[in-house]
């Protein structure tokens, strides 16, 4: 946009969805969330500390799942703004957070538990909602929910 006497930069905000609806995956119980991220943390699961999130709409159809943290092997750094600015852009209605521990010890750390807070508050700020955060190992899970811890 050009004005008189500066130029504002014009923004634009996408999301290029090729999947029909009715093809969507449908999460019905956390065992589907589980294998969903089990398949996303593959190549890293003992190797480095890695966040996804799985991104639904409001009849729990799969919109889309997006890394938004690659770390150490004990810990790395999420920008919760990312999470809820992508929550924005494909219109969810639920989210589900998910990351990896390489050592394989399944208890939350306290980072966990302030990153879950976060995260929930952000998205009742939103109109969205934190269905759950999973910490996995190659084995099993933990769930926030399940613990309630959300």
């Amino acid at each position: 946009m050009k004005v008189d006497y500066f130029t504002i930069p014009e923004i634009t905000v996408s999301y290029k969805d090729r999947v029909k609806p009715s093809e969507r995956f449908v999460v019905t119980t956390a065992a589907d969330v589980v294998k969903i991220f089990a398949v996303a943390f593959q190549d890293c699961m003992q190797h480095h500390e890695e966040v996804n999130v799985l991104y639904l709409n409001r009849g729990n159809r799969v919109l889309g799942i997006s890394n938004v943290a690659k770390g150490g092997t004990h810990s790395t750094v999420v920008d919760v703004k990312i999470i809820l600015q992508t929550a924005l852009k494909v219109s969810a209605s639920f989210l589900i957070i998910s990351h990896n521990h390489p050592s394989g010890n399944l208890m939350p750390s306290q980072q966990d538990l302030e990153l879950t807070k976060t995260v929930k508050t952000g998205c009742e700020l939103v109109g969205l909602k934190l269905l759950d955060h999973l910490i996995v190992n190659e084995e099993t899970h933990y769930s926030f929910a399940e613990a309630n811890q959300l």
